[in-house]
C-alpha cells in the first residue's frame, strides 16, 4: 500500500474519531460554561457574605462605642450637678458637648452599617437563589455529558484500536504532519483532486480549489505524498478513478515499433523476378 493510501486510511479513521468526540465535546463545553458561571456566582456569594459580616461587626462596634460615650456623658452630667463653681460646671459642659458630637457620629455610622447589612443580606439571598438555579443547570449538563460519553465509549474504543494498527503503517513524520493539519484545517487536512476539464488537463485541490498541474497529478496517482501549495492539505486521488483523470500524454512513452520490411512483389505466372 502506498504512502498516500496509508495516510488516507489513517485520516478517515481520525475523521470518525473526531466526529464521535465532537458530540461529546459540545456537551463538555456546555458543562464547563455552566460550572464556570456557577463558580463565579459562588465567589460573589462568598464575597457578599464576608462583607455582610464586616458590616454587622462595624454596626455593632458603632453601637457599643455610642453606648460607652452615652455612659460617660451621664457620668459627667451627674458631676455637673455637683459642681461647686461655674468654672467646674463649664468644664463638664464642654466635655459633654464634645462627647455628644462623637456620639452623633457613632449613631450615624451605626445606621450606615445597618443599611449595608440589609443590602448585603438582600444580595446574599439573590445570589444564593442564582447559585441553586445554576447548580441545577450544571447537574443536567453533567448528566447529558455522561450520557454521551457512555454512548460513544464502545465505538470510540474500537476506533482507537483500529487507529493504533493503521498508525503503525504510517511514517511518524507524516502522521505528525497530518495531526497538525487536522488541527488547523479539520476535514480539509486531506483533499481529493477534483476534475475541472479532463480534455484540457485541468484539476484542482478539493479544499481550496487551487489548480493542480497534470504533472503533479501524475505523482499523486503513483501514491506519493504531495501537499497543496496553497492551503497545505495532503492531496490524493482514488486509485480506481486515476486512469480516468490522467490524460494519455502523461502515460510513460511507449517504444516506437520497428518499421515492417517491404514485401517482395509476387512473380506472375511464367515470369521470374530479377535480383
Amino acid at each position: 500500500m502506498s504512502e498516500s493510501a496509508n495516510l488516507l486510511k489513517l485520516f478517515r479513521v481520525d475523521q470518525q474519531i473526531r466526529g464521535l468526540r465532537s458530540r461529546l465535546t459540545s456537551a463538555e463545553r456546555f458543562l464547563a460554561e455552566q460550572q464556570k458561571l456557577m463558580a463565579a456566582l459562588e465567589t460573589k456569594l462568598a464575597t457578599s457574605t464576608q462583607q455582610h459580616k464586616i458590616a454587622k461587626a462595624a454596626a455593632a462596634g458603632a453601637e457599643g462605642e455610642a453606648a460607652r460615650i452615652e455612659a460617660r456623658m451621664n457620668h459627667l452630667r451627674e458631676q455637673m450637678n455637683l459642681a461647686k463653681t461655674n468654672k467646674e460646671y463649664s468644664a463638664f459642659l464642654t466635655e459633654v458637648n464634645s462627647l455628644k458630637a462623637l456620639k452623633d457620629e457613632q449613631d450615624k455610622l451605626q445606621l450606615e452599617q445597618l443599611d449595608r447589612v440589609d443590602q448585603f443580606a438582600k444580595q446574599m439571598s439573590e445570589l444564593d437563589a442564582q447559585v441553586k438555579e445554576r447548580q441545577g443547570v450544571a447537574s443536567k449538563a453533567k448528566a447529558e455529558r455522561d450520557g454521551k460519553e457512555a454512548e460513544i465509549k464502545d465505538r470510540l474504543g474500537e476506533l482507537s484500536k483500529e487507529r493504533g494498527v493503521v498508525r503503525d503503517g504510517v511514517d511518524a513524520a507524516h502522521a505528525k504532519r497530518l495531526e497538525d493539519l487536522m488541527e488547523r484545517l479539520g476535514e480539509d487536512a486531506m483533499a481529493m483532486v477534483e476534475e475541472i476539464d479532463r480534455r484540457n488537463h485541468e484539476w484542482s485541490c478539493g479544499a481550496c480549489r487551487m489548480a493542480v498541474p497534470a504533472q503533479v497529478l501524475s505523482i499523486i496517482t503513483r501514491g506519493s505524498l504531495v501537499n497543496c501549495p496553497s492551503c497545505g492539505a495532503f492531496l490524493f486521488t482514488e486509485t480506481d478513478v486515476a486512469s480516468k483523470k490522467l490524460p494519455k500524454d502523461l502515460d510513460a512513452p511507449k517504444p516506437a515499433k520497428a518499421p515492417k520490411a517491404a514485401k517482395a512483389p509476387k512473380a506472375k505466372r511464367g515470369e521470374t523476378l530479377e535480383a
